[in-house]
């Protein structure tokens, strides 16, 4: 276990690149397997989370070449399909949230896959309703082993299907689409996640020799192939750092310019976030985001309190949520932020509480956050990071605080940032990891 040491109060500057995306990663190292023939990633992020993934594609047999430090090249022509049964597998593939996205590709092409109930962030329920209906819909049959926390997936063949999902989970879209280019006969998928995510890993395959029309809308269409072929593709940059540096410049009244964001794959992003009186400078591909002494909140036309809500694509992602709570702390006006999707998500605001914030947890789903205007700085506290969100708007906190702060249980963090100290530091921010005896 490590933590990190945190000297808040430091203003920032310069420039910072954001790592390849986290949730896209997850999605297009699992489609490796659709096919025999070498694949070729690049922007891939070096973080926990990926690089799990990594080695469970290299116990089962995947051959691996990393090119460089986010590069890798795959080939799955020589998969051990066997070891799928074993308990090594079970056990390592269920700490890993990101493994579920290997049953769409296994159940495609060798017709068996194992799917682990969801490890990783505690931050409520998550279901695999979604895609256990998409594949039986498909033509799968699953069977639940209670020991073993596993869900075992075989289909003699997959049958294309017209299908409604009962919620645009994105993960679901994506295994479902991934056994979908497989199957015999066309696939509808109505309700589909959208997210530029999905929309990566549709021109993949398309790539790869799938074919899917549709992209970027919530219907998908699928007309299965025999096979597919091997590709090279690069990943998005991850919106969520984007987002994360947004509100960290906007907290400790930092001038940092973002490089290479993705600005037209951004959404609603930088409109929320000036919406919370964030000014954004957006050049190109860069966003500059210059120091402010305050920033005001909006309000509705009719002067109500702003709501941030998280919603499907091209709604908010609730992965910013977090953030933008921790970033309106300091802001002037109040907010109402309501986690939607997860019912754990917003328990580390005692945290924020206890280093002097003005929030109100209402429940579960709903805090509201009253502005201290820069009435006031946070103190420094210790406290612990629940997921990875919470962990860098934490850090974020502490960043902006006055005094010390110790964040425990940074391997959080580390699941979804990549070196987030050592480029945080280059900014100037007084960060030092300290590992545990």
């Amino acid at each position: 276990m490590s933590i990190f040491e945190v000297i808040g109060g430091q203003k920032l500057s310069g420039e910072i690149t954001p790592q390849g995306a986290k949730n896209e990663a997850l999605q297009i190292i699992s489609a490796v397997l659709l096919t025999n023939e070498e694949v070729v990633i690049n922007n891939i992020p070096d973080i926990i989370d990926v690089n799990l993934l990594i080695e469970l594609l290299k116990e089962i047999n995947v051959e691996v070449n990393r090119i460089d430090r986010y590069t890798c090249s795959f080939r799955a022509d020589k998969i051990d399909i066997d070891y799928l049964e074993s308990e090594h597998f079970h056990k390592k593939s269920g700490k890993l949230r990101g493994s579920v996205m290997l049953a769409g590709p296994l159940l495609a092409r060798f017709k068996k896959a194992y799917l682990p109930k969801p490890g990783g962030d505690k931050i409520g329920r998550r279901k695999l309703d979604t895609h256990i209906i998409g594949f039986e819909k498909l033509g799968a049959k699953y069977s639940y082993n209670e020991h073993s926390n596993f869900f075992k997936l075989e289909a003699k063949e997959l049958k294309g299907a017209f299908m409604l999902l009962d919620e645009p989970s994105v993960t679901g879209t994506a295994n479902i689409l991934m056994a979908a280019v497989l199957a015999k006969g066309n696939t509808t998928i109505y309700n589909a996640a959208c997210e530029p995510y999905i929309q990566q890993l549709c021109k993949m395959l398309n790539r790869m020799g799938a074919k899917i029309t549709g992209i970027g809308s919530n219907m998908l269409f699928i007309e299965g192939v025999e096979s597919l072929k091997g590709t090279t593709h690069t990943m998005l940059p991850d919106m969520i750092e984007v987002g994360s540096f947004i509100g960290l410049a906007a907290m400790t009244q930092s001038d940092i310019t973002i490089k290479n964001a993705g600005v037209s794959d951004l959404g609603v992003i930088p409109e929320k976030f000036q919406q919370l009186g964030i000014k954004l400078e957006i050049k190109g591909n860069d966003i500059h985001i210059p120091s402010q002494d305050l920033y005001e909140i909006q309000t509705f036309l009719e002067g109500g309190i702003l709501t941030m809500y998280d919603h499907p694509w091209p709604g908010l992602t609730p992965d910013l949520l977090s953030i933008i709570l921790v970033t309106a702390i300091q802001a002037k006006g109040s907010v109402l932020i309501h986690q939607k999707m997860f019912e754990s998500r917003l328990f580390f605001v005692d945290k924020l509480i206890e280093m002097g914030a003005q929030v109100i947890l209402c429940d579960p789903h709903r805090a509201v956050v009253v502005g201290m205007e820069r009435q006031k700085k946070l103190r420094g506290i210790t406290m612990s990071s629940p997921d990875i969100r919470a962990g860098v708007a934490l850090l974020i906190a502490a960043l902006s605080a006055e005094g010390k702060s110790v964040i425990q249980n940074i391997e959080q963090i580390d699941r979804g940032y990549q070196n987030i100290d050592e480029r945080l530091i280059k900014l100037g921010a007084s960060i030092k990891r300290v590992h545990a005896q």
